[in-house]
Parts: C-alpha cells; sequence; structure tokens
C-alpha cells in the first residue's frame, strides 16, 4: 500500500505536514509506505532534526507550490510540477492508492475530477465529514461545501455515497440516513427538499429515516446526514466554531473537546475512482496524521470500488 502525501499543502507546510507523517509511520504496518510528494531539499532537515530515519519514506520531488488562493482550474493546468498536480499523475498512473494534501482544496477537487475522474453514473462528487455524536461515537455530514448548488437526483446520490462511507469506513451497521431540513414533517422545505423527499424515501439503496432539522445534528435520530454544499458548509464551520468557543471561554467538556478538527484528519472526496482526502489548511501535525489514518482506511476497506459497483 502507498499513501501519497503532498507536504507542501497548507498553512504549516512543510514541517507540520512532515511531523505527522512522522507520526502516523509509528502506527503503520510494515507493507503499508507513505509517499511525500513536495520539495525534497525542505523534507530531508526536518527529519534529520527530528532523528527520523528517511529511508523510511519514499520521496517524490516536485519544485512547484500551487498557493491557498490560486485559481484551482488554472493552478493545476499552469503548474504540472505542483506538488498537487503530480500527486494526482501518481495516483492516475496507480503508482500510489490514495492522495491527501491540507492545501488548495479547489485544487484538490478540479485534480480529482480531471485525473481519476468521477466514477461512471455519479452525477456530482461530494465532501463529507465526520460529526461527533452526544452519546458517544460519530455520524456523517455530506455535502460541506464541494456543491452549493444541487438537484434532487445529486442528493439521492449523496445519501448513498454516505451510506456506503458509514457502512465500510466507520462500520456503523445499516447506517440510518437523513435529509437535513426546516421540520421533520414529509412537506416541510424548500423546492429542493421537497423533490428529494419522495426519491429518498421510495429508494432502497440506503436506509432512509426521514428529515431532520440542524438540532439533530449531533443526537442519534441519523448517522448520515445529506444537504447541499452551501447549508453543509455554513453547518461544518459553525460546528468547528464551538471547540474554539469553549477555549476561549475556558470551558473543558469532553463533547466539545470532540469537535477539535484535529481528531479527524480530513474530508474524503467520495465519487471518484481513487481515495482522495482534503485536509484542513491549519492542519497540524495531529490531524496530518489521522488524515494518513483515514486514507488506509479508504484503502482497505475497499471503498472506491463498493462505491463503483453500487452504481453499476
Amino acid at each position: 500500500m502507498k499513501i501519497g502525501l503532498d507536504i507542501m499543502g497548507g498553512d504549516y507546510a512543510p514541517k507540520a505536514i512532515v511531523l505527522g507523517a512522522i507520526a502516523a509511520h509509528q502506527s503503520l504496518t510494515p507493507d503499508q509506505h507513505l509517499v511525500l510528494i513536495g520539495d525534497t531539499q525542505q523534507i530531508k532537515p526536518l527529519l534529520a532534526d527530528q532523528g527520523f530515519n528517511p529511508d523510511h519514506f519514499e520521496y517524490v520531488h516536485t519544485d512547484e507550490v500551487i498557493g491557498m488562493g490560486e485559481h484551482p482550474t488554472k493552478a493545476i493546468l499552469q503548474k504540472p510540477n505542483s506538488s498537487i498536480a503530480v500527486g494526482f499523475q501518481l495516483l492516475k498512473e496507480g503508482k500510489i492508492d490514495s492522495f491527501a494534501s491540507a492545501g488548495n482544496s479547489g485544487a484538490m477537487l478540479v485534480g480529482a475530477v480531471f485525473s481519476v475522474k468521477t466514477i461512471p453514473g455519479i452525477i456530482r462528487p461530494c465532501l463529507c465529514t465526520i460529526v461527533p455524536k452526544l452519546k458517544g461515537g460519530t455520524g456523517l455530514l455530506l455535502d460541506v461545501g464541494a456543491n452549493a448548488d444541487c438537484k434532487p437526483d445529486t442528493l439521492l446520490q449523496f445519501g448513498i455515497l454516505g451510506s456506503l462511507y458509514a457502512e465500510n469506513v466507520m462500520q456503523i451497521e445499516k447506517p440510518k440516513v437523513a435529509l437535513m431540513n426546516i421540520g421533520e414533517e414529509d412537506e416541510k422545505g424548500n423546492m429542493l427538499s421537497l423533490a428529494t423527499f419522495p426519491l429518498m424515501k421510495e429508494t432502497e439503496l440506503f436506509n432512509f429515516v426521514g428529515n431532520v432539522e440542524g438540532r439533530d445534528l449531533f443526537n442519534d435520530k441519523a448517522d448520515v446526514i445529506v444537504c447541499d454544499g452551501f447549508t453543509g458548509n455554513v453547518m461544518l464551520k459553525l460546528a468547528e466554531s464551538f471547540y474554539v468557543l469553549t477555549i476561549k471561554k475556558g470551558l473543558k467538556d469532553e463533547f466539545f473537546d470532540r469537535f477539535n478538527y484535529e481528531n479527524y484528519g480530513g474530508s474524503p472526496v467520495l465519487g471518484v475512482n481513487a481515495p482522495v482526502l482534503i485536509g484542513h489548511g491549519i492542519s497540524s501535525p495531529e490531524a496530518v496524521k489521522n488524515m494518513i489514518f483515514q486514507s488506509r482506511d479508504m484503502i482497505t476497506t475497499g471503498l472506491v470500488g463498493k462505491i463503483q459497483a453500487a452504481f453499476q
């Protein structure tokens, strides 16, 4: 297994990324290899500072970097030797089994669709995020930003993607899938949710449990909550702020500690032909470590193959 990692992406790259790779290495088996993609001249001194044997990793040297504020499509085309562009080329050629980066999220989405392509039958790939549950365990929210505007059949597919991820990677048996809405009643909602509800109610592709409201995000009514990317991103950013607020207020609480993005790694891109993960721009070594573990789990569970089979 070869797990590709962009060491140039993120606000604290390359140091935080390299430190995360070192931390993850301790828990990887001998047949699970990390491939660091980026400026090797910057990597080697960081490894030496930690007294870490460089032979534990594989390296692919690149000399261009896509900045966080660059236009995604232009950057991918104009910087073919950037760590993100090279990472996707390696993924497309099968030289790595997954690719993760805390860099430009738009470039990661564009790169995924351009290189390994969308799985046939899937309308739009989406981003998902892990959500802590009040009584323990976690749930899944999707889409959280890849598709600001959606159509009913797209949301139906998000339900399938989320259910497969929850079942295979999160090990939730027969996950409960719900539609985010402004009320639980069947007839509530905007035009999108009103049109999506009957599609989900009639499907046998996942275990649909009806509408849920914003207050249900952290309870056990659903394991997978589906919404458009605009709504999901607003909810995600609000949820992330809880952890910051508790720190600022000097509150110590186990549940709110679980809102720390570091615990979950990155956001998987679901619906493309290989495991791709997008990390938070401010990813710390702990977050990078968990993003690597997420990559490993997506590979070992054969998630992409199961999604491909579901959409044949």
